[in-house]
């Protein structure tokens, strides 16, 4: 680990001259690249050198000890230090984790209705409120890219893009099957019914991570159904493209330009494309899927809200929490640090393992 740490250490010395050189600061598309990786290893570095000086402290306090009248208030530094370098030598093993080289994109999330009809989509529209508040905690930008409302202000299915520093390293762990326990209001007996929502959180495609070509397109427009005014009925604005060689179907019928629409779409299929050639490659490292908290499968059932209990159960890690309303109004923090906690441990786990 060590080794790694001086080459680390080594590698941030290098870029910190580099990032002040007038020459790089003057190619500007190099100059964000370098500063990208500068910033990525900072916080490891910076906890080496922590650690590194409470390593010299402790020699220096046990030099400091064989002199009689420093002696006692060297070995109380002398033992605050021991006692901190296994605590900081945990968080470097922590920090040392390969990162999701996907943390800092944007995200395309889409919402659809599962099981249980109106009452599914209602809950559908529920989920969009939470994110939605959630994006405005954290300063992020909502935009939604299609919905599908159905007459009672549920959803059958609602895609919107969530940019904003950390948004796919945050929002990753909501893929999955959400299931809620709650009495309709349409029900007359006061029974729980149960149903489910999906929820799939893609990162935003780079166009040079995925390729298209323009030739395996096929590109449909049509009139914008549901609210809008008068112009979104009028004009066949809609955006309907079709990949060919997958059968992937994308609409988008948000925007009143149809350029808008389609720059839209492509986004969402070239996000979509990508979700697919990334599955292909977990699919492939079945052992990396065991380091994940849980495997980001849109099938997989991973929470469970249950409103007559006001309790919300995080099925992957055991999580449970009784401030559903709460939770509902976008304060998922609690949750979600748990997850990523639960995450780092488990790739902590298997890192160690694979050196054993």
């Amino acid at each position: 680990m060590f080794d790694k740490l001086k080459l680390v250490e080594k590698r941030y010395d290098e870029l910190t001259k580099l990032i002040s050189d007038p020459e790089v600061i003057a190619n500007q598309s190099e100059w964000q690249k370098l500063m990208k990786e500068h910033a990525s290893i900072e916080e490891v570095v910076l906890k080496y050198r922590e650690y590194k000086k409470v390593q010299k402290d402790m020699e220096e306090a046990k030099e400091m000890m064989q002199d009689s009248e420093m002696k006692q208030l060297a070995e109380a530094e002398y033992y605050e230090s021991k006692d901190m370098l296994p605590k900081i030598e945990e968080e470097l093993k922590i920090l040392l984790i390969p990162k999701d080289p996907d943390d800092d994109k944007n995200i395309i999330c889409e919402i659809r209705a599962g099981a249980g009809g109106e009452e599914a989509a209602l809950f559908a529209g529920t989920l969009f409120r939470m994110y939605t508040m959630y994006a405005e905690k954290k300063h992020w930008k909502l935009e939604i890219l299609n919905e599908n409302e159905t007459g009672l202000g549920g959803y059958k299915e609602i895609s919107f893009m969530i940019s904003g520093e950390g948004a796919y390293s945050r929002l990753k762990y909501e893929s999955g099957v959400h299931r809620v326990q709650r009495v309709p209001e349409t029900e007359a007996q006061g029974r729980i019914h149960t149903s489910t929502v999906t929820v799939a959180v893609l990162p935003e495609a780079e166009d040079v991570e995925i390729e298209i070509n323009p030739t395996d397109l096929q590109i449909d427009t049509f009139r914008a159904s549901g609210a809008g005014g008068q112009h979104i009925n009028k004009t066949e604005s809609a955006i309907r493209i079709t990949h060919i060689p997958t059968g992937v179907v994308v609409e988008c019928q948000d925007e009143r330009s149809q350029y808008k629409n389609k720059d839209k779409a492509m986004k969402v299929l070239k996000s979509r494309l990508l979700e697919a050639k990334m599955q292909e490659q977990t699919d492939a490292m079945a052992q990396e899927r065991k380091t994940q908290v849980g495997t980001g499968d849109r099938s997989e059932r991973i929470r469970t809200y249950n409103y007559p209990q006001g309790r919300l159960t995080d099925h992957r890690i055991g999580l449970t929490l009784y401030r559903l309303d709460d939770i509902l109004n976008g304060n998922i923090d609690e949750v979600i640090d748990a997850l990523i906690t639960a995450d780092r441990a488990a790739k902590l786990e298997n890192s160690m393992e694979g050196r054993d």
